[in-house]
């Protein structure tokens, strides 16, 4: 014991100096410039036109964020719908910190402005932008490009980004822009039509059908109008979105779901709308109310409603815009999906303007862009407003979102193409065709469209595409309502990068009535693994209205844009093709009605960019990989030459002892001592029963054994060898300590293999079918651990302990949960492995079974040793002795005689004395000599009653 304590006292000191010198400076180096620069901020409100024409106002709160070094550059920074200037101001105070002056306000209707949504209308809400870009000419602050031109660029996100697309296809002086999840065309993006009779343009990844008379998004139209009514920010995506090499500590269900379940709190009163509230409408100018409520109400669009919807659109202005563009769009979006970004890009690069296009892992269902993303962002702004750091180019990034890892969060990684395919002087993007199976099926609609198939959840997009097990079994496909069509299993992964696109066919069934207007379908494009589970990638649908089908049943072709997304379909996977006639997200038809639904052409087309995985420009990570595996070696180098020396202490005499404990104590600060002084020694084919009540030092000394904590005083040698953290020896003991745990998944045998590959040994050494013989399995073994009962599980990590039949097997409370029979079963499991020469330790509180198991005991209370010795030898104690006599008095006399024999007393049918020492069979011996018949001998007292006398209970 001297030597180890030396070593400690010697070492440990300076060895915790080097090492806290060492994370003390990495540390110093790592915070060094962590300091962001100074941000400050001026308040100010703005009045503006109420409509063009007017000689009224209305009074727009804004926020101005001034960088540490001015005149710079401007960005406006316009809020989501729902929002207000106090929902970006996050943003706006990090695109401050990069040297930007950044405006942002309450759009009119909502926070402290006054007036009335119009949703982002030229002759409202883009007339007060460029009233703000008035305003920033006069600023000091701002650099300019001449006369009442600040220069300026334009990001924000959803409504934000709709915005910044309409002020620069109506204002020259906006330098560049950054819009983000935002929408083209408003009339498809809230009615959309995903068939066209005349094909679509497939040059693009992921081009929309964009068709007339489309399907009501009942819904997310819901959850805007309600963002309006009530100022709540009930369309941003609140959480950030994963991105690739970012630990997410709230992935899953766990994290997700515990956000997103959380009630919207009040708005406060300085971001709640102030201006006036007209009735039903809310804050909402009275053709937008009519708009929707028209919509909400039958499900259709008329001409008026279509015209408020377009005339708040980017669409009507897109032909003009020639700024550089970043487009920024998620790929979980149920809202705005990939298909309107696409008709933004083909529509801004068809002027000639630079377009670079960007697929994000997040969007209104999966969360706002992350730091990296951002960054990005941020770096587009400073090139074509100042022209710092390297041009961004007009190329394409998508992110492949893979498997999920053990914590629930998926494996992510971005991949980058030299342009978007399609555009103006890019070839067409590469399509594949896979081949679809499936007969002509009948679908029906039932009446009022319920129950209705269920794909997404609008606003708790986040739960799912966080969560590995929602992402699997949110979609539910109606039988009745639906038609399936799949490909073959794949032989190679295909990455889907967009939006494919099939060809279908759909006729009434003749007699039965044709719905006014039009046949109401949704498709929707899953990937099925082997196992027949299947992803709904994004959890989109593309809705379809059929019109004019004629009754007779004769059939109408489509072609169908399914919604863009970037799943890579593995080998082994099918492509699932499914036709349903309802959607609980949509506004479904209410009459009842049925259609035949088949295949126009077998050929699903398939989009593929290829690219190469993203890689940062500065190799900062290989940097620190430097440093830190310099640190590690020093570390490394420490610890390696304290373990060869505790390695080497081996006492030779203790070479074939199994266990010695010497003089073990274990404290911890407070004051608490769990195991004081505890001395004792186990031998070869001993089964040792480590007893004592709870709190008594039992599992602390047994994970002192095991080497998962130090001792403070003492020490314990298995084998010679001195027991430590990663001692060699270790390998030798086969334990069973606090419980086991097993994938429910998995079969026994295959847990069992697992186990044994983790610990680099050779398979030949494992024995596993020794170690199963001795548990007992049998063919249980084979099962999934799931199947198990409480008593197979124990017999299971029992077995594990044996792998590799170690010469020492340590079980903690290898009974507990067991009824009778089982605990038997686990009695016999004991006694055949130390039947073959082998040592046994084990822990209980159950002292009838470890009268019958063990050969010897060790009682411990409250830390300390009180007793140690042979089964038998405990449990007599002083060497009480109990005969059943037929004459009892005479049998007293005949032992009262006897040498050395005390405490004599007759007790029924029984006759008790202490033998102090005489053996029990010449007691036995003297009284049938005396022609007493004794039926009965043997101790009088059981282990129980030892134990109970040596803790004192």
């Amino acid at each position: 014991m001297a030597p180890l304590n030396r070593l400690r006292g010697r070492w440990s000191l300076p060895a915790l100096v080097l090492v806290v010198a060492l994370v003390g400076a990495t540390v110093v180096w790592t915070r060094q410039g962590d300091e962001p620069p100074p941000v400050s901020t001026r308040d100010a409100v703005i009045d503006v036109p109420e409509s063009p024409g007017s000689d009224r106002t209305v009074q727009i709160d804004t926020t101005l964020y001034l960088p540490e070094r001015t005149p710079a550059p401007a960005v406006l920074l316009p809020h989501g719908f729902g929002g207000s200037k106090a929902s970006v101001a996050a943003q706006a105070t990090e695109l401050a910190q990069r040297g930007f002056v950044v405006l942002a306000w309450s759009a009119r209707g909502f926070g402290r402005s006054t007036g009335q949504i119009a949703l982002n209308s030229l002759d409202h809400e883009v007339v007060d932008a460029q009233k703000l870009l008035d305003w920033l000419a006069t600023r000091e602050e701002v650099e300019r490009d001449g006369g009442g031109d600040p220069r300026v660029g334009v990001t924000g996100g959803s409504y934000g980004g709709a915005l910044a697309l309409s002020l620069a296809g109506v204002d020259p002086r906006v330098d560049t822009i950054a819009p983000v999840i935002t929408y083209n065309d408003l009339a498809q993006a809230l009615l959309p039509n995903s068939a066209r009779a005349d094909g679509v343009d497939p040059s693009t990844p992921s081009p929309g059908a964009f068709a007339d008379n489309g399907v009501f998004k009942r819904s997310w139209a819901g959850i805007f109008f309600s963002a309006g009514l009530s100022g709540a920010d009930a369309t941003n995506p609140g959480q950030e979105a994963s991105e690739p090499g970012q630990e997410d500590d709230d992935q899953g269900l766990g994290g997700a779901a515990a956000a997103a379940t959380q009630p919207t709190p009040a708005a406060p009163d300085d971001v709640r709308p102030t201006g006036p509230a007209t009735g039903a409408c809310g804050r909402f100018q009275a053709d937008v109310c009519a708009a929707y409520t028209e919509v909400a109400t039958t499900g259709r669009a008329g001409p008026q409603a279509l015209e408020v919807l377009r005339r708040a659109s980017p669409a009507a202005v897109t032909g003009r815009i020639t700024q550089p563009t970043m487009i920024v769009q998620g790929e979980q979006d149920t809202l705005f999906g990939l298909d309107q970004a696409d008709a933004n890009a083909r529509q801004i690069a068809a002027n000639g303007a630079k377009v670079k296009v960007v697929w994000y892992s997040g969007g209104h269902d999966g969360g706002s862009p992350g730091p990296e993303l951002r960054g990005q962002i941020a770096d587009w702004l400073a090139f074509h407003l100042s022209g710092e750091g390297e041009d961004p180019g007009t190329g394409f990034e998508y992110t492949v979102v893979g498997a999920f890892r053990s914590s629930g969060s998926p494996s992510l990684r971005n991949v980058v193409a030299p342009a978007y395919p399609g555009l103006a002087g890019s070839a067409p993007v590469q399509r594949v065709d896979v081949p679809l199976s499936g007969r002509e099926q009948l679908v029906v609609n039932p009446a009022g469209g319920n129950p209705a198939a269920v794909s997404s959840l609008p606003g708790l997009g986040a739960v799912v595409s966080r969560s590995s097990s929602l992402s699997s079994r949110l979609s539910l496909d109606l039988p009745g309502q639906t038609a399936v069509f799949q490909s073959e299993p794949q032989t190679g992964q295909t990455l889907v990068t967009g939006a494919s696109a099939v060809r279908l066919r759909v006729a009434a069934v003749p007699g039965q009535p044709v719905p006014p207007e039009g046949a109401v379908l949704f498709a929707k494009l899953y990937d099925a693994d082997a196992n027949g589970v299947r992803v709904l990638p994004g959890s989109a649908v593309a809705p379809v209205r059929v019109a004019n089908l004629p009754a007779d049943g004769t059939p109408v072709e489509v072609t169908v844009t399914l919604p863009g997304a970037v799943r890579p379909v593995e080998t082994d996977h099918r492509f699932q093709l499914v036709v349903s006639t309802t959607d609980q997200a949509y506004a479904n038809a209410t009459q009842p009605a049925a259609y035949r639904v088949s295949l126009a052409s077998p050929a699903l087309s398939v989009p593929v960019v290829p690219g190469v995985n993203a890689t940062s420009d500065v190799p900062t990570g290989a940097l620190w990989g430097i440093g830190l595996v310099l640190i590690a070696s020093v570390i490394a180098t420490v610890v390696a030459w304290f373990r060869r020396r505790l390695a080497a202490d081996v006492d030779p005499e203790l070479a074939g002892v199994p266990l010695v404990i010497e003089g073990l104590t274990k404290s911890y600060p407070g004051g608490l001592t769990a195991v004081r002084d505890l001395s004792f020694r186990v031998e070869h084919g001993q089964v040792l029963g480590l007893l004592g009540p709870n709190g008594a030092g039992k599992t602390t000394t047994l994970r002192m054994l095991m080497g998962l904590i130090r001792p403070s005083e003492g020490g314990i040698r298995v084998f010679g060898h001195r027991v430590h953290p990663g001692a060699p020896v270790l390998s030798r003991i086969g334990s069973f300590v606090e419980g086991s745990g097993f994938l429910p998944h998995l079969s026994g045998a295959a847990n069992l293999r697992l186990y044994w590959e983790a610990t680099g040994r050779p398979e030949e050494q494992a024995h596993v079918e020794e170690a199963l013989e001795i548990a007992g399995l049998g063919n249980a073994v084979h099962r999934r651990v799931r199947t198990y009962s409480q008593g197979m599980r124990q017999r299971l990590a029992i077995a594990q302990a044996m792998l590799g039949l170690p010469d020492l097997l340590v079980l903690d409370e290898p009974t507990n949960g067991l009824d009778p029979p089982q605990i038997h079963q686990m009695r016999e499991v004991l006694r055949r492995y130390a039947a073959a020469g082998r040592t046994v330790l084990v822990s209980s509180h159950l002292l009838a079974e470890v009268e019958q198991t063990c050969s010897h005991v060790v009682v411990m209370h409250k830390g300390t040793l009180v007793a140690a010795g042979p089964v038998e030898e405990i449990a007599t104690g002083g060497g009480e002795a109990s005969f059943r006599v037929d004459r009892p008095e005479e049998a007293a006399s005949v032992l009262r005689g006897l040498s050395g024999v005390h405490e004599v007393h007759v007790d029924g049918e029984q006759v008790h004395a202490g033998l102090n020492g005489m053996p029990r069979a010449s007691a036995l011996q003297a009284l049938v000599a005396a022609g007493v018949a004794v039926d009965q001998a043997g101790p009088r007292r059981r282990l129980e009653d030892a134990f109970l006398e040596l803790v004192g209970e």
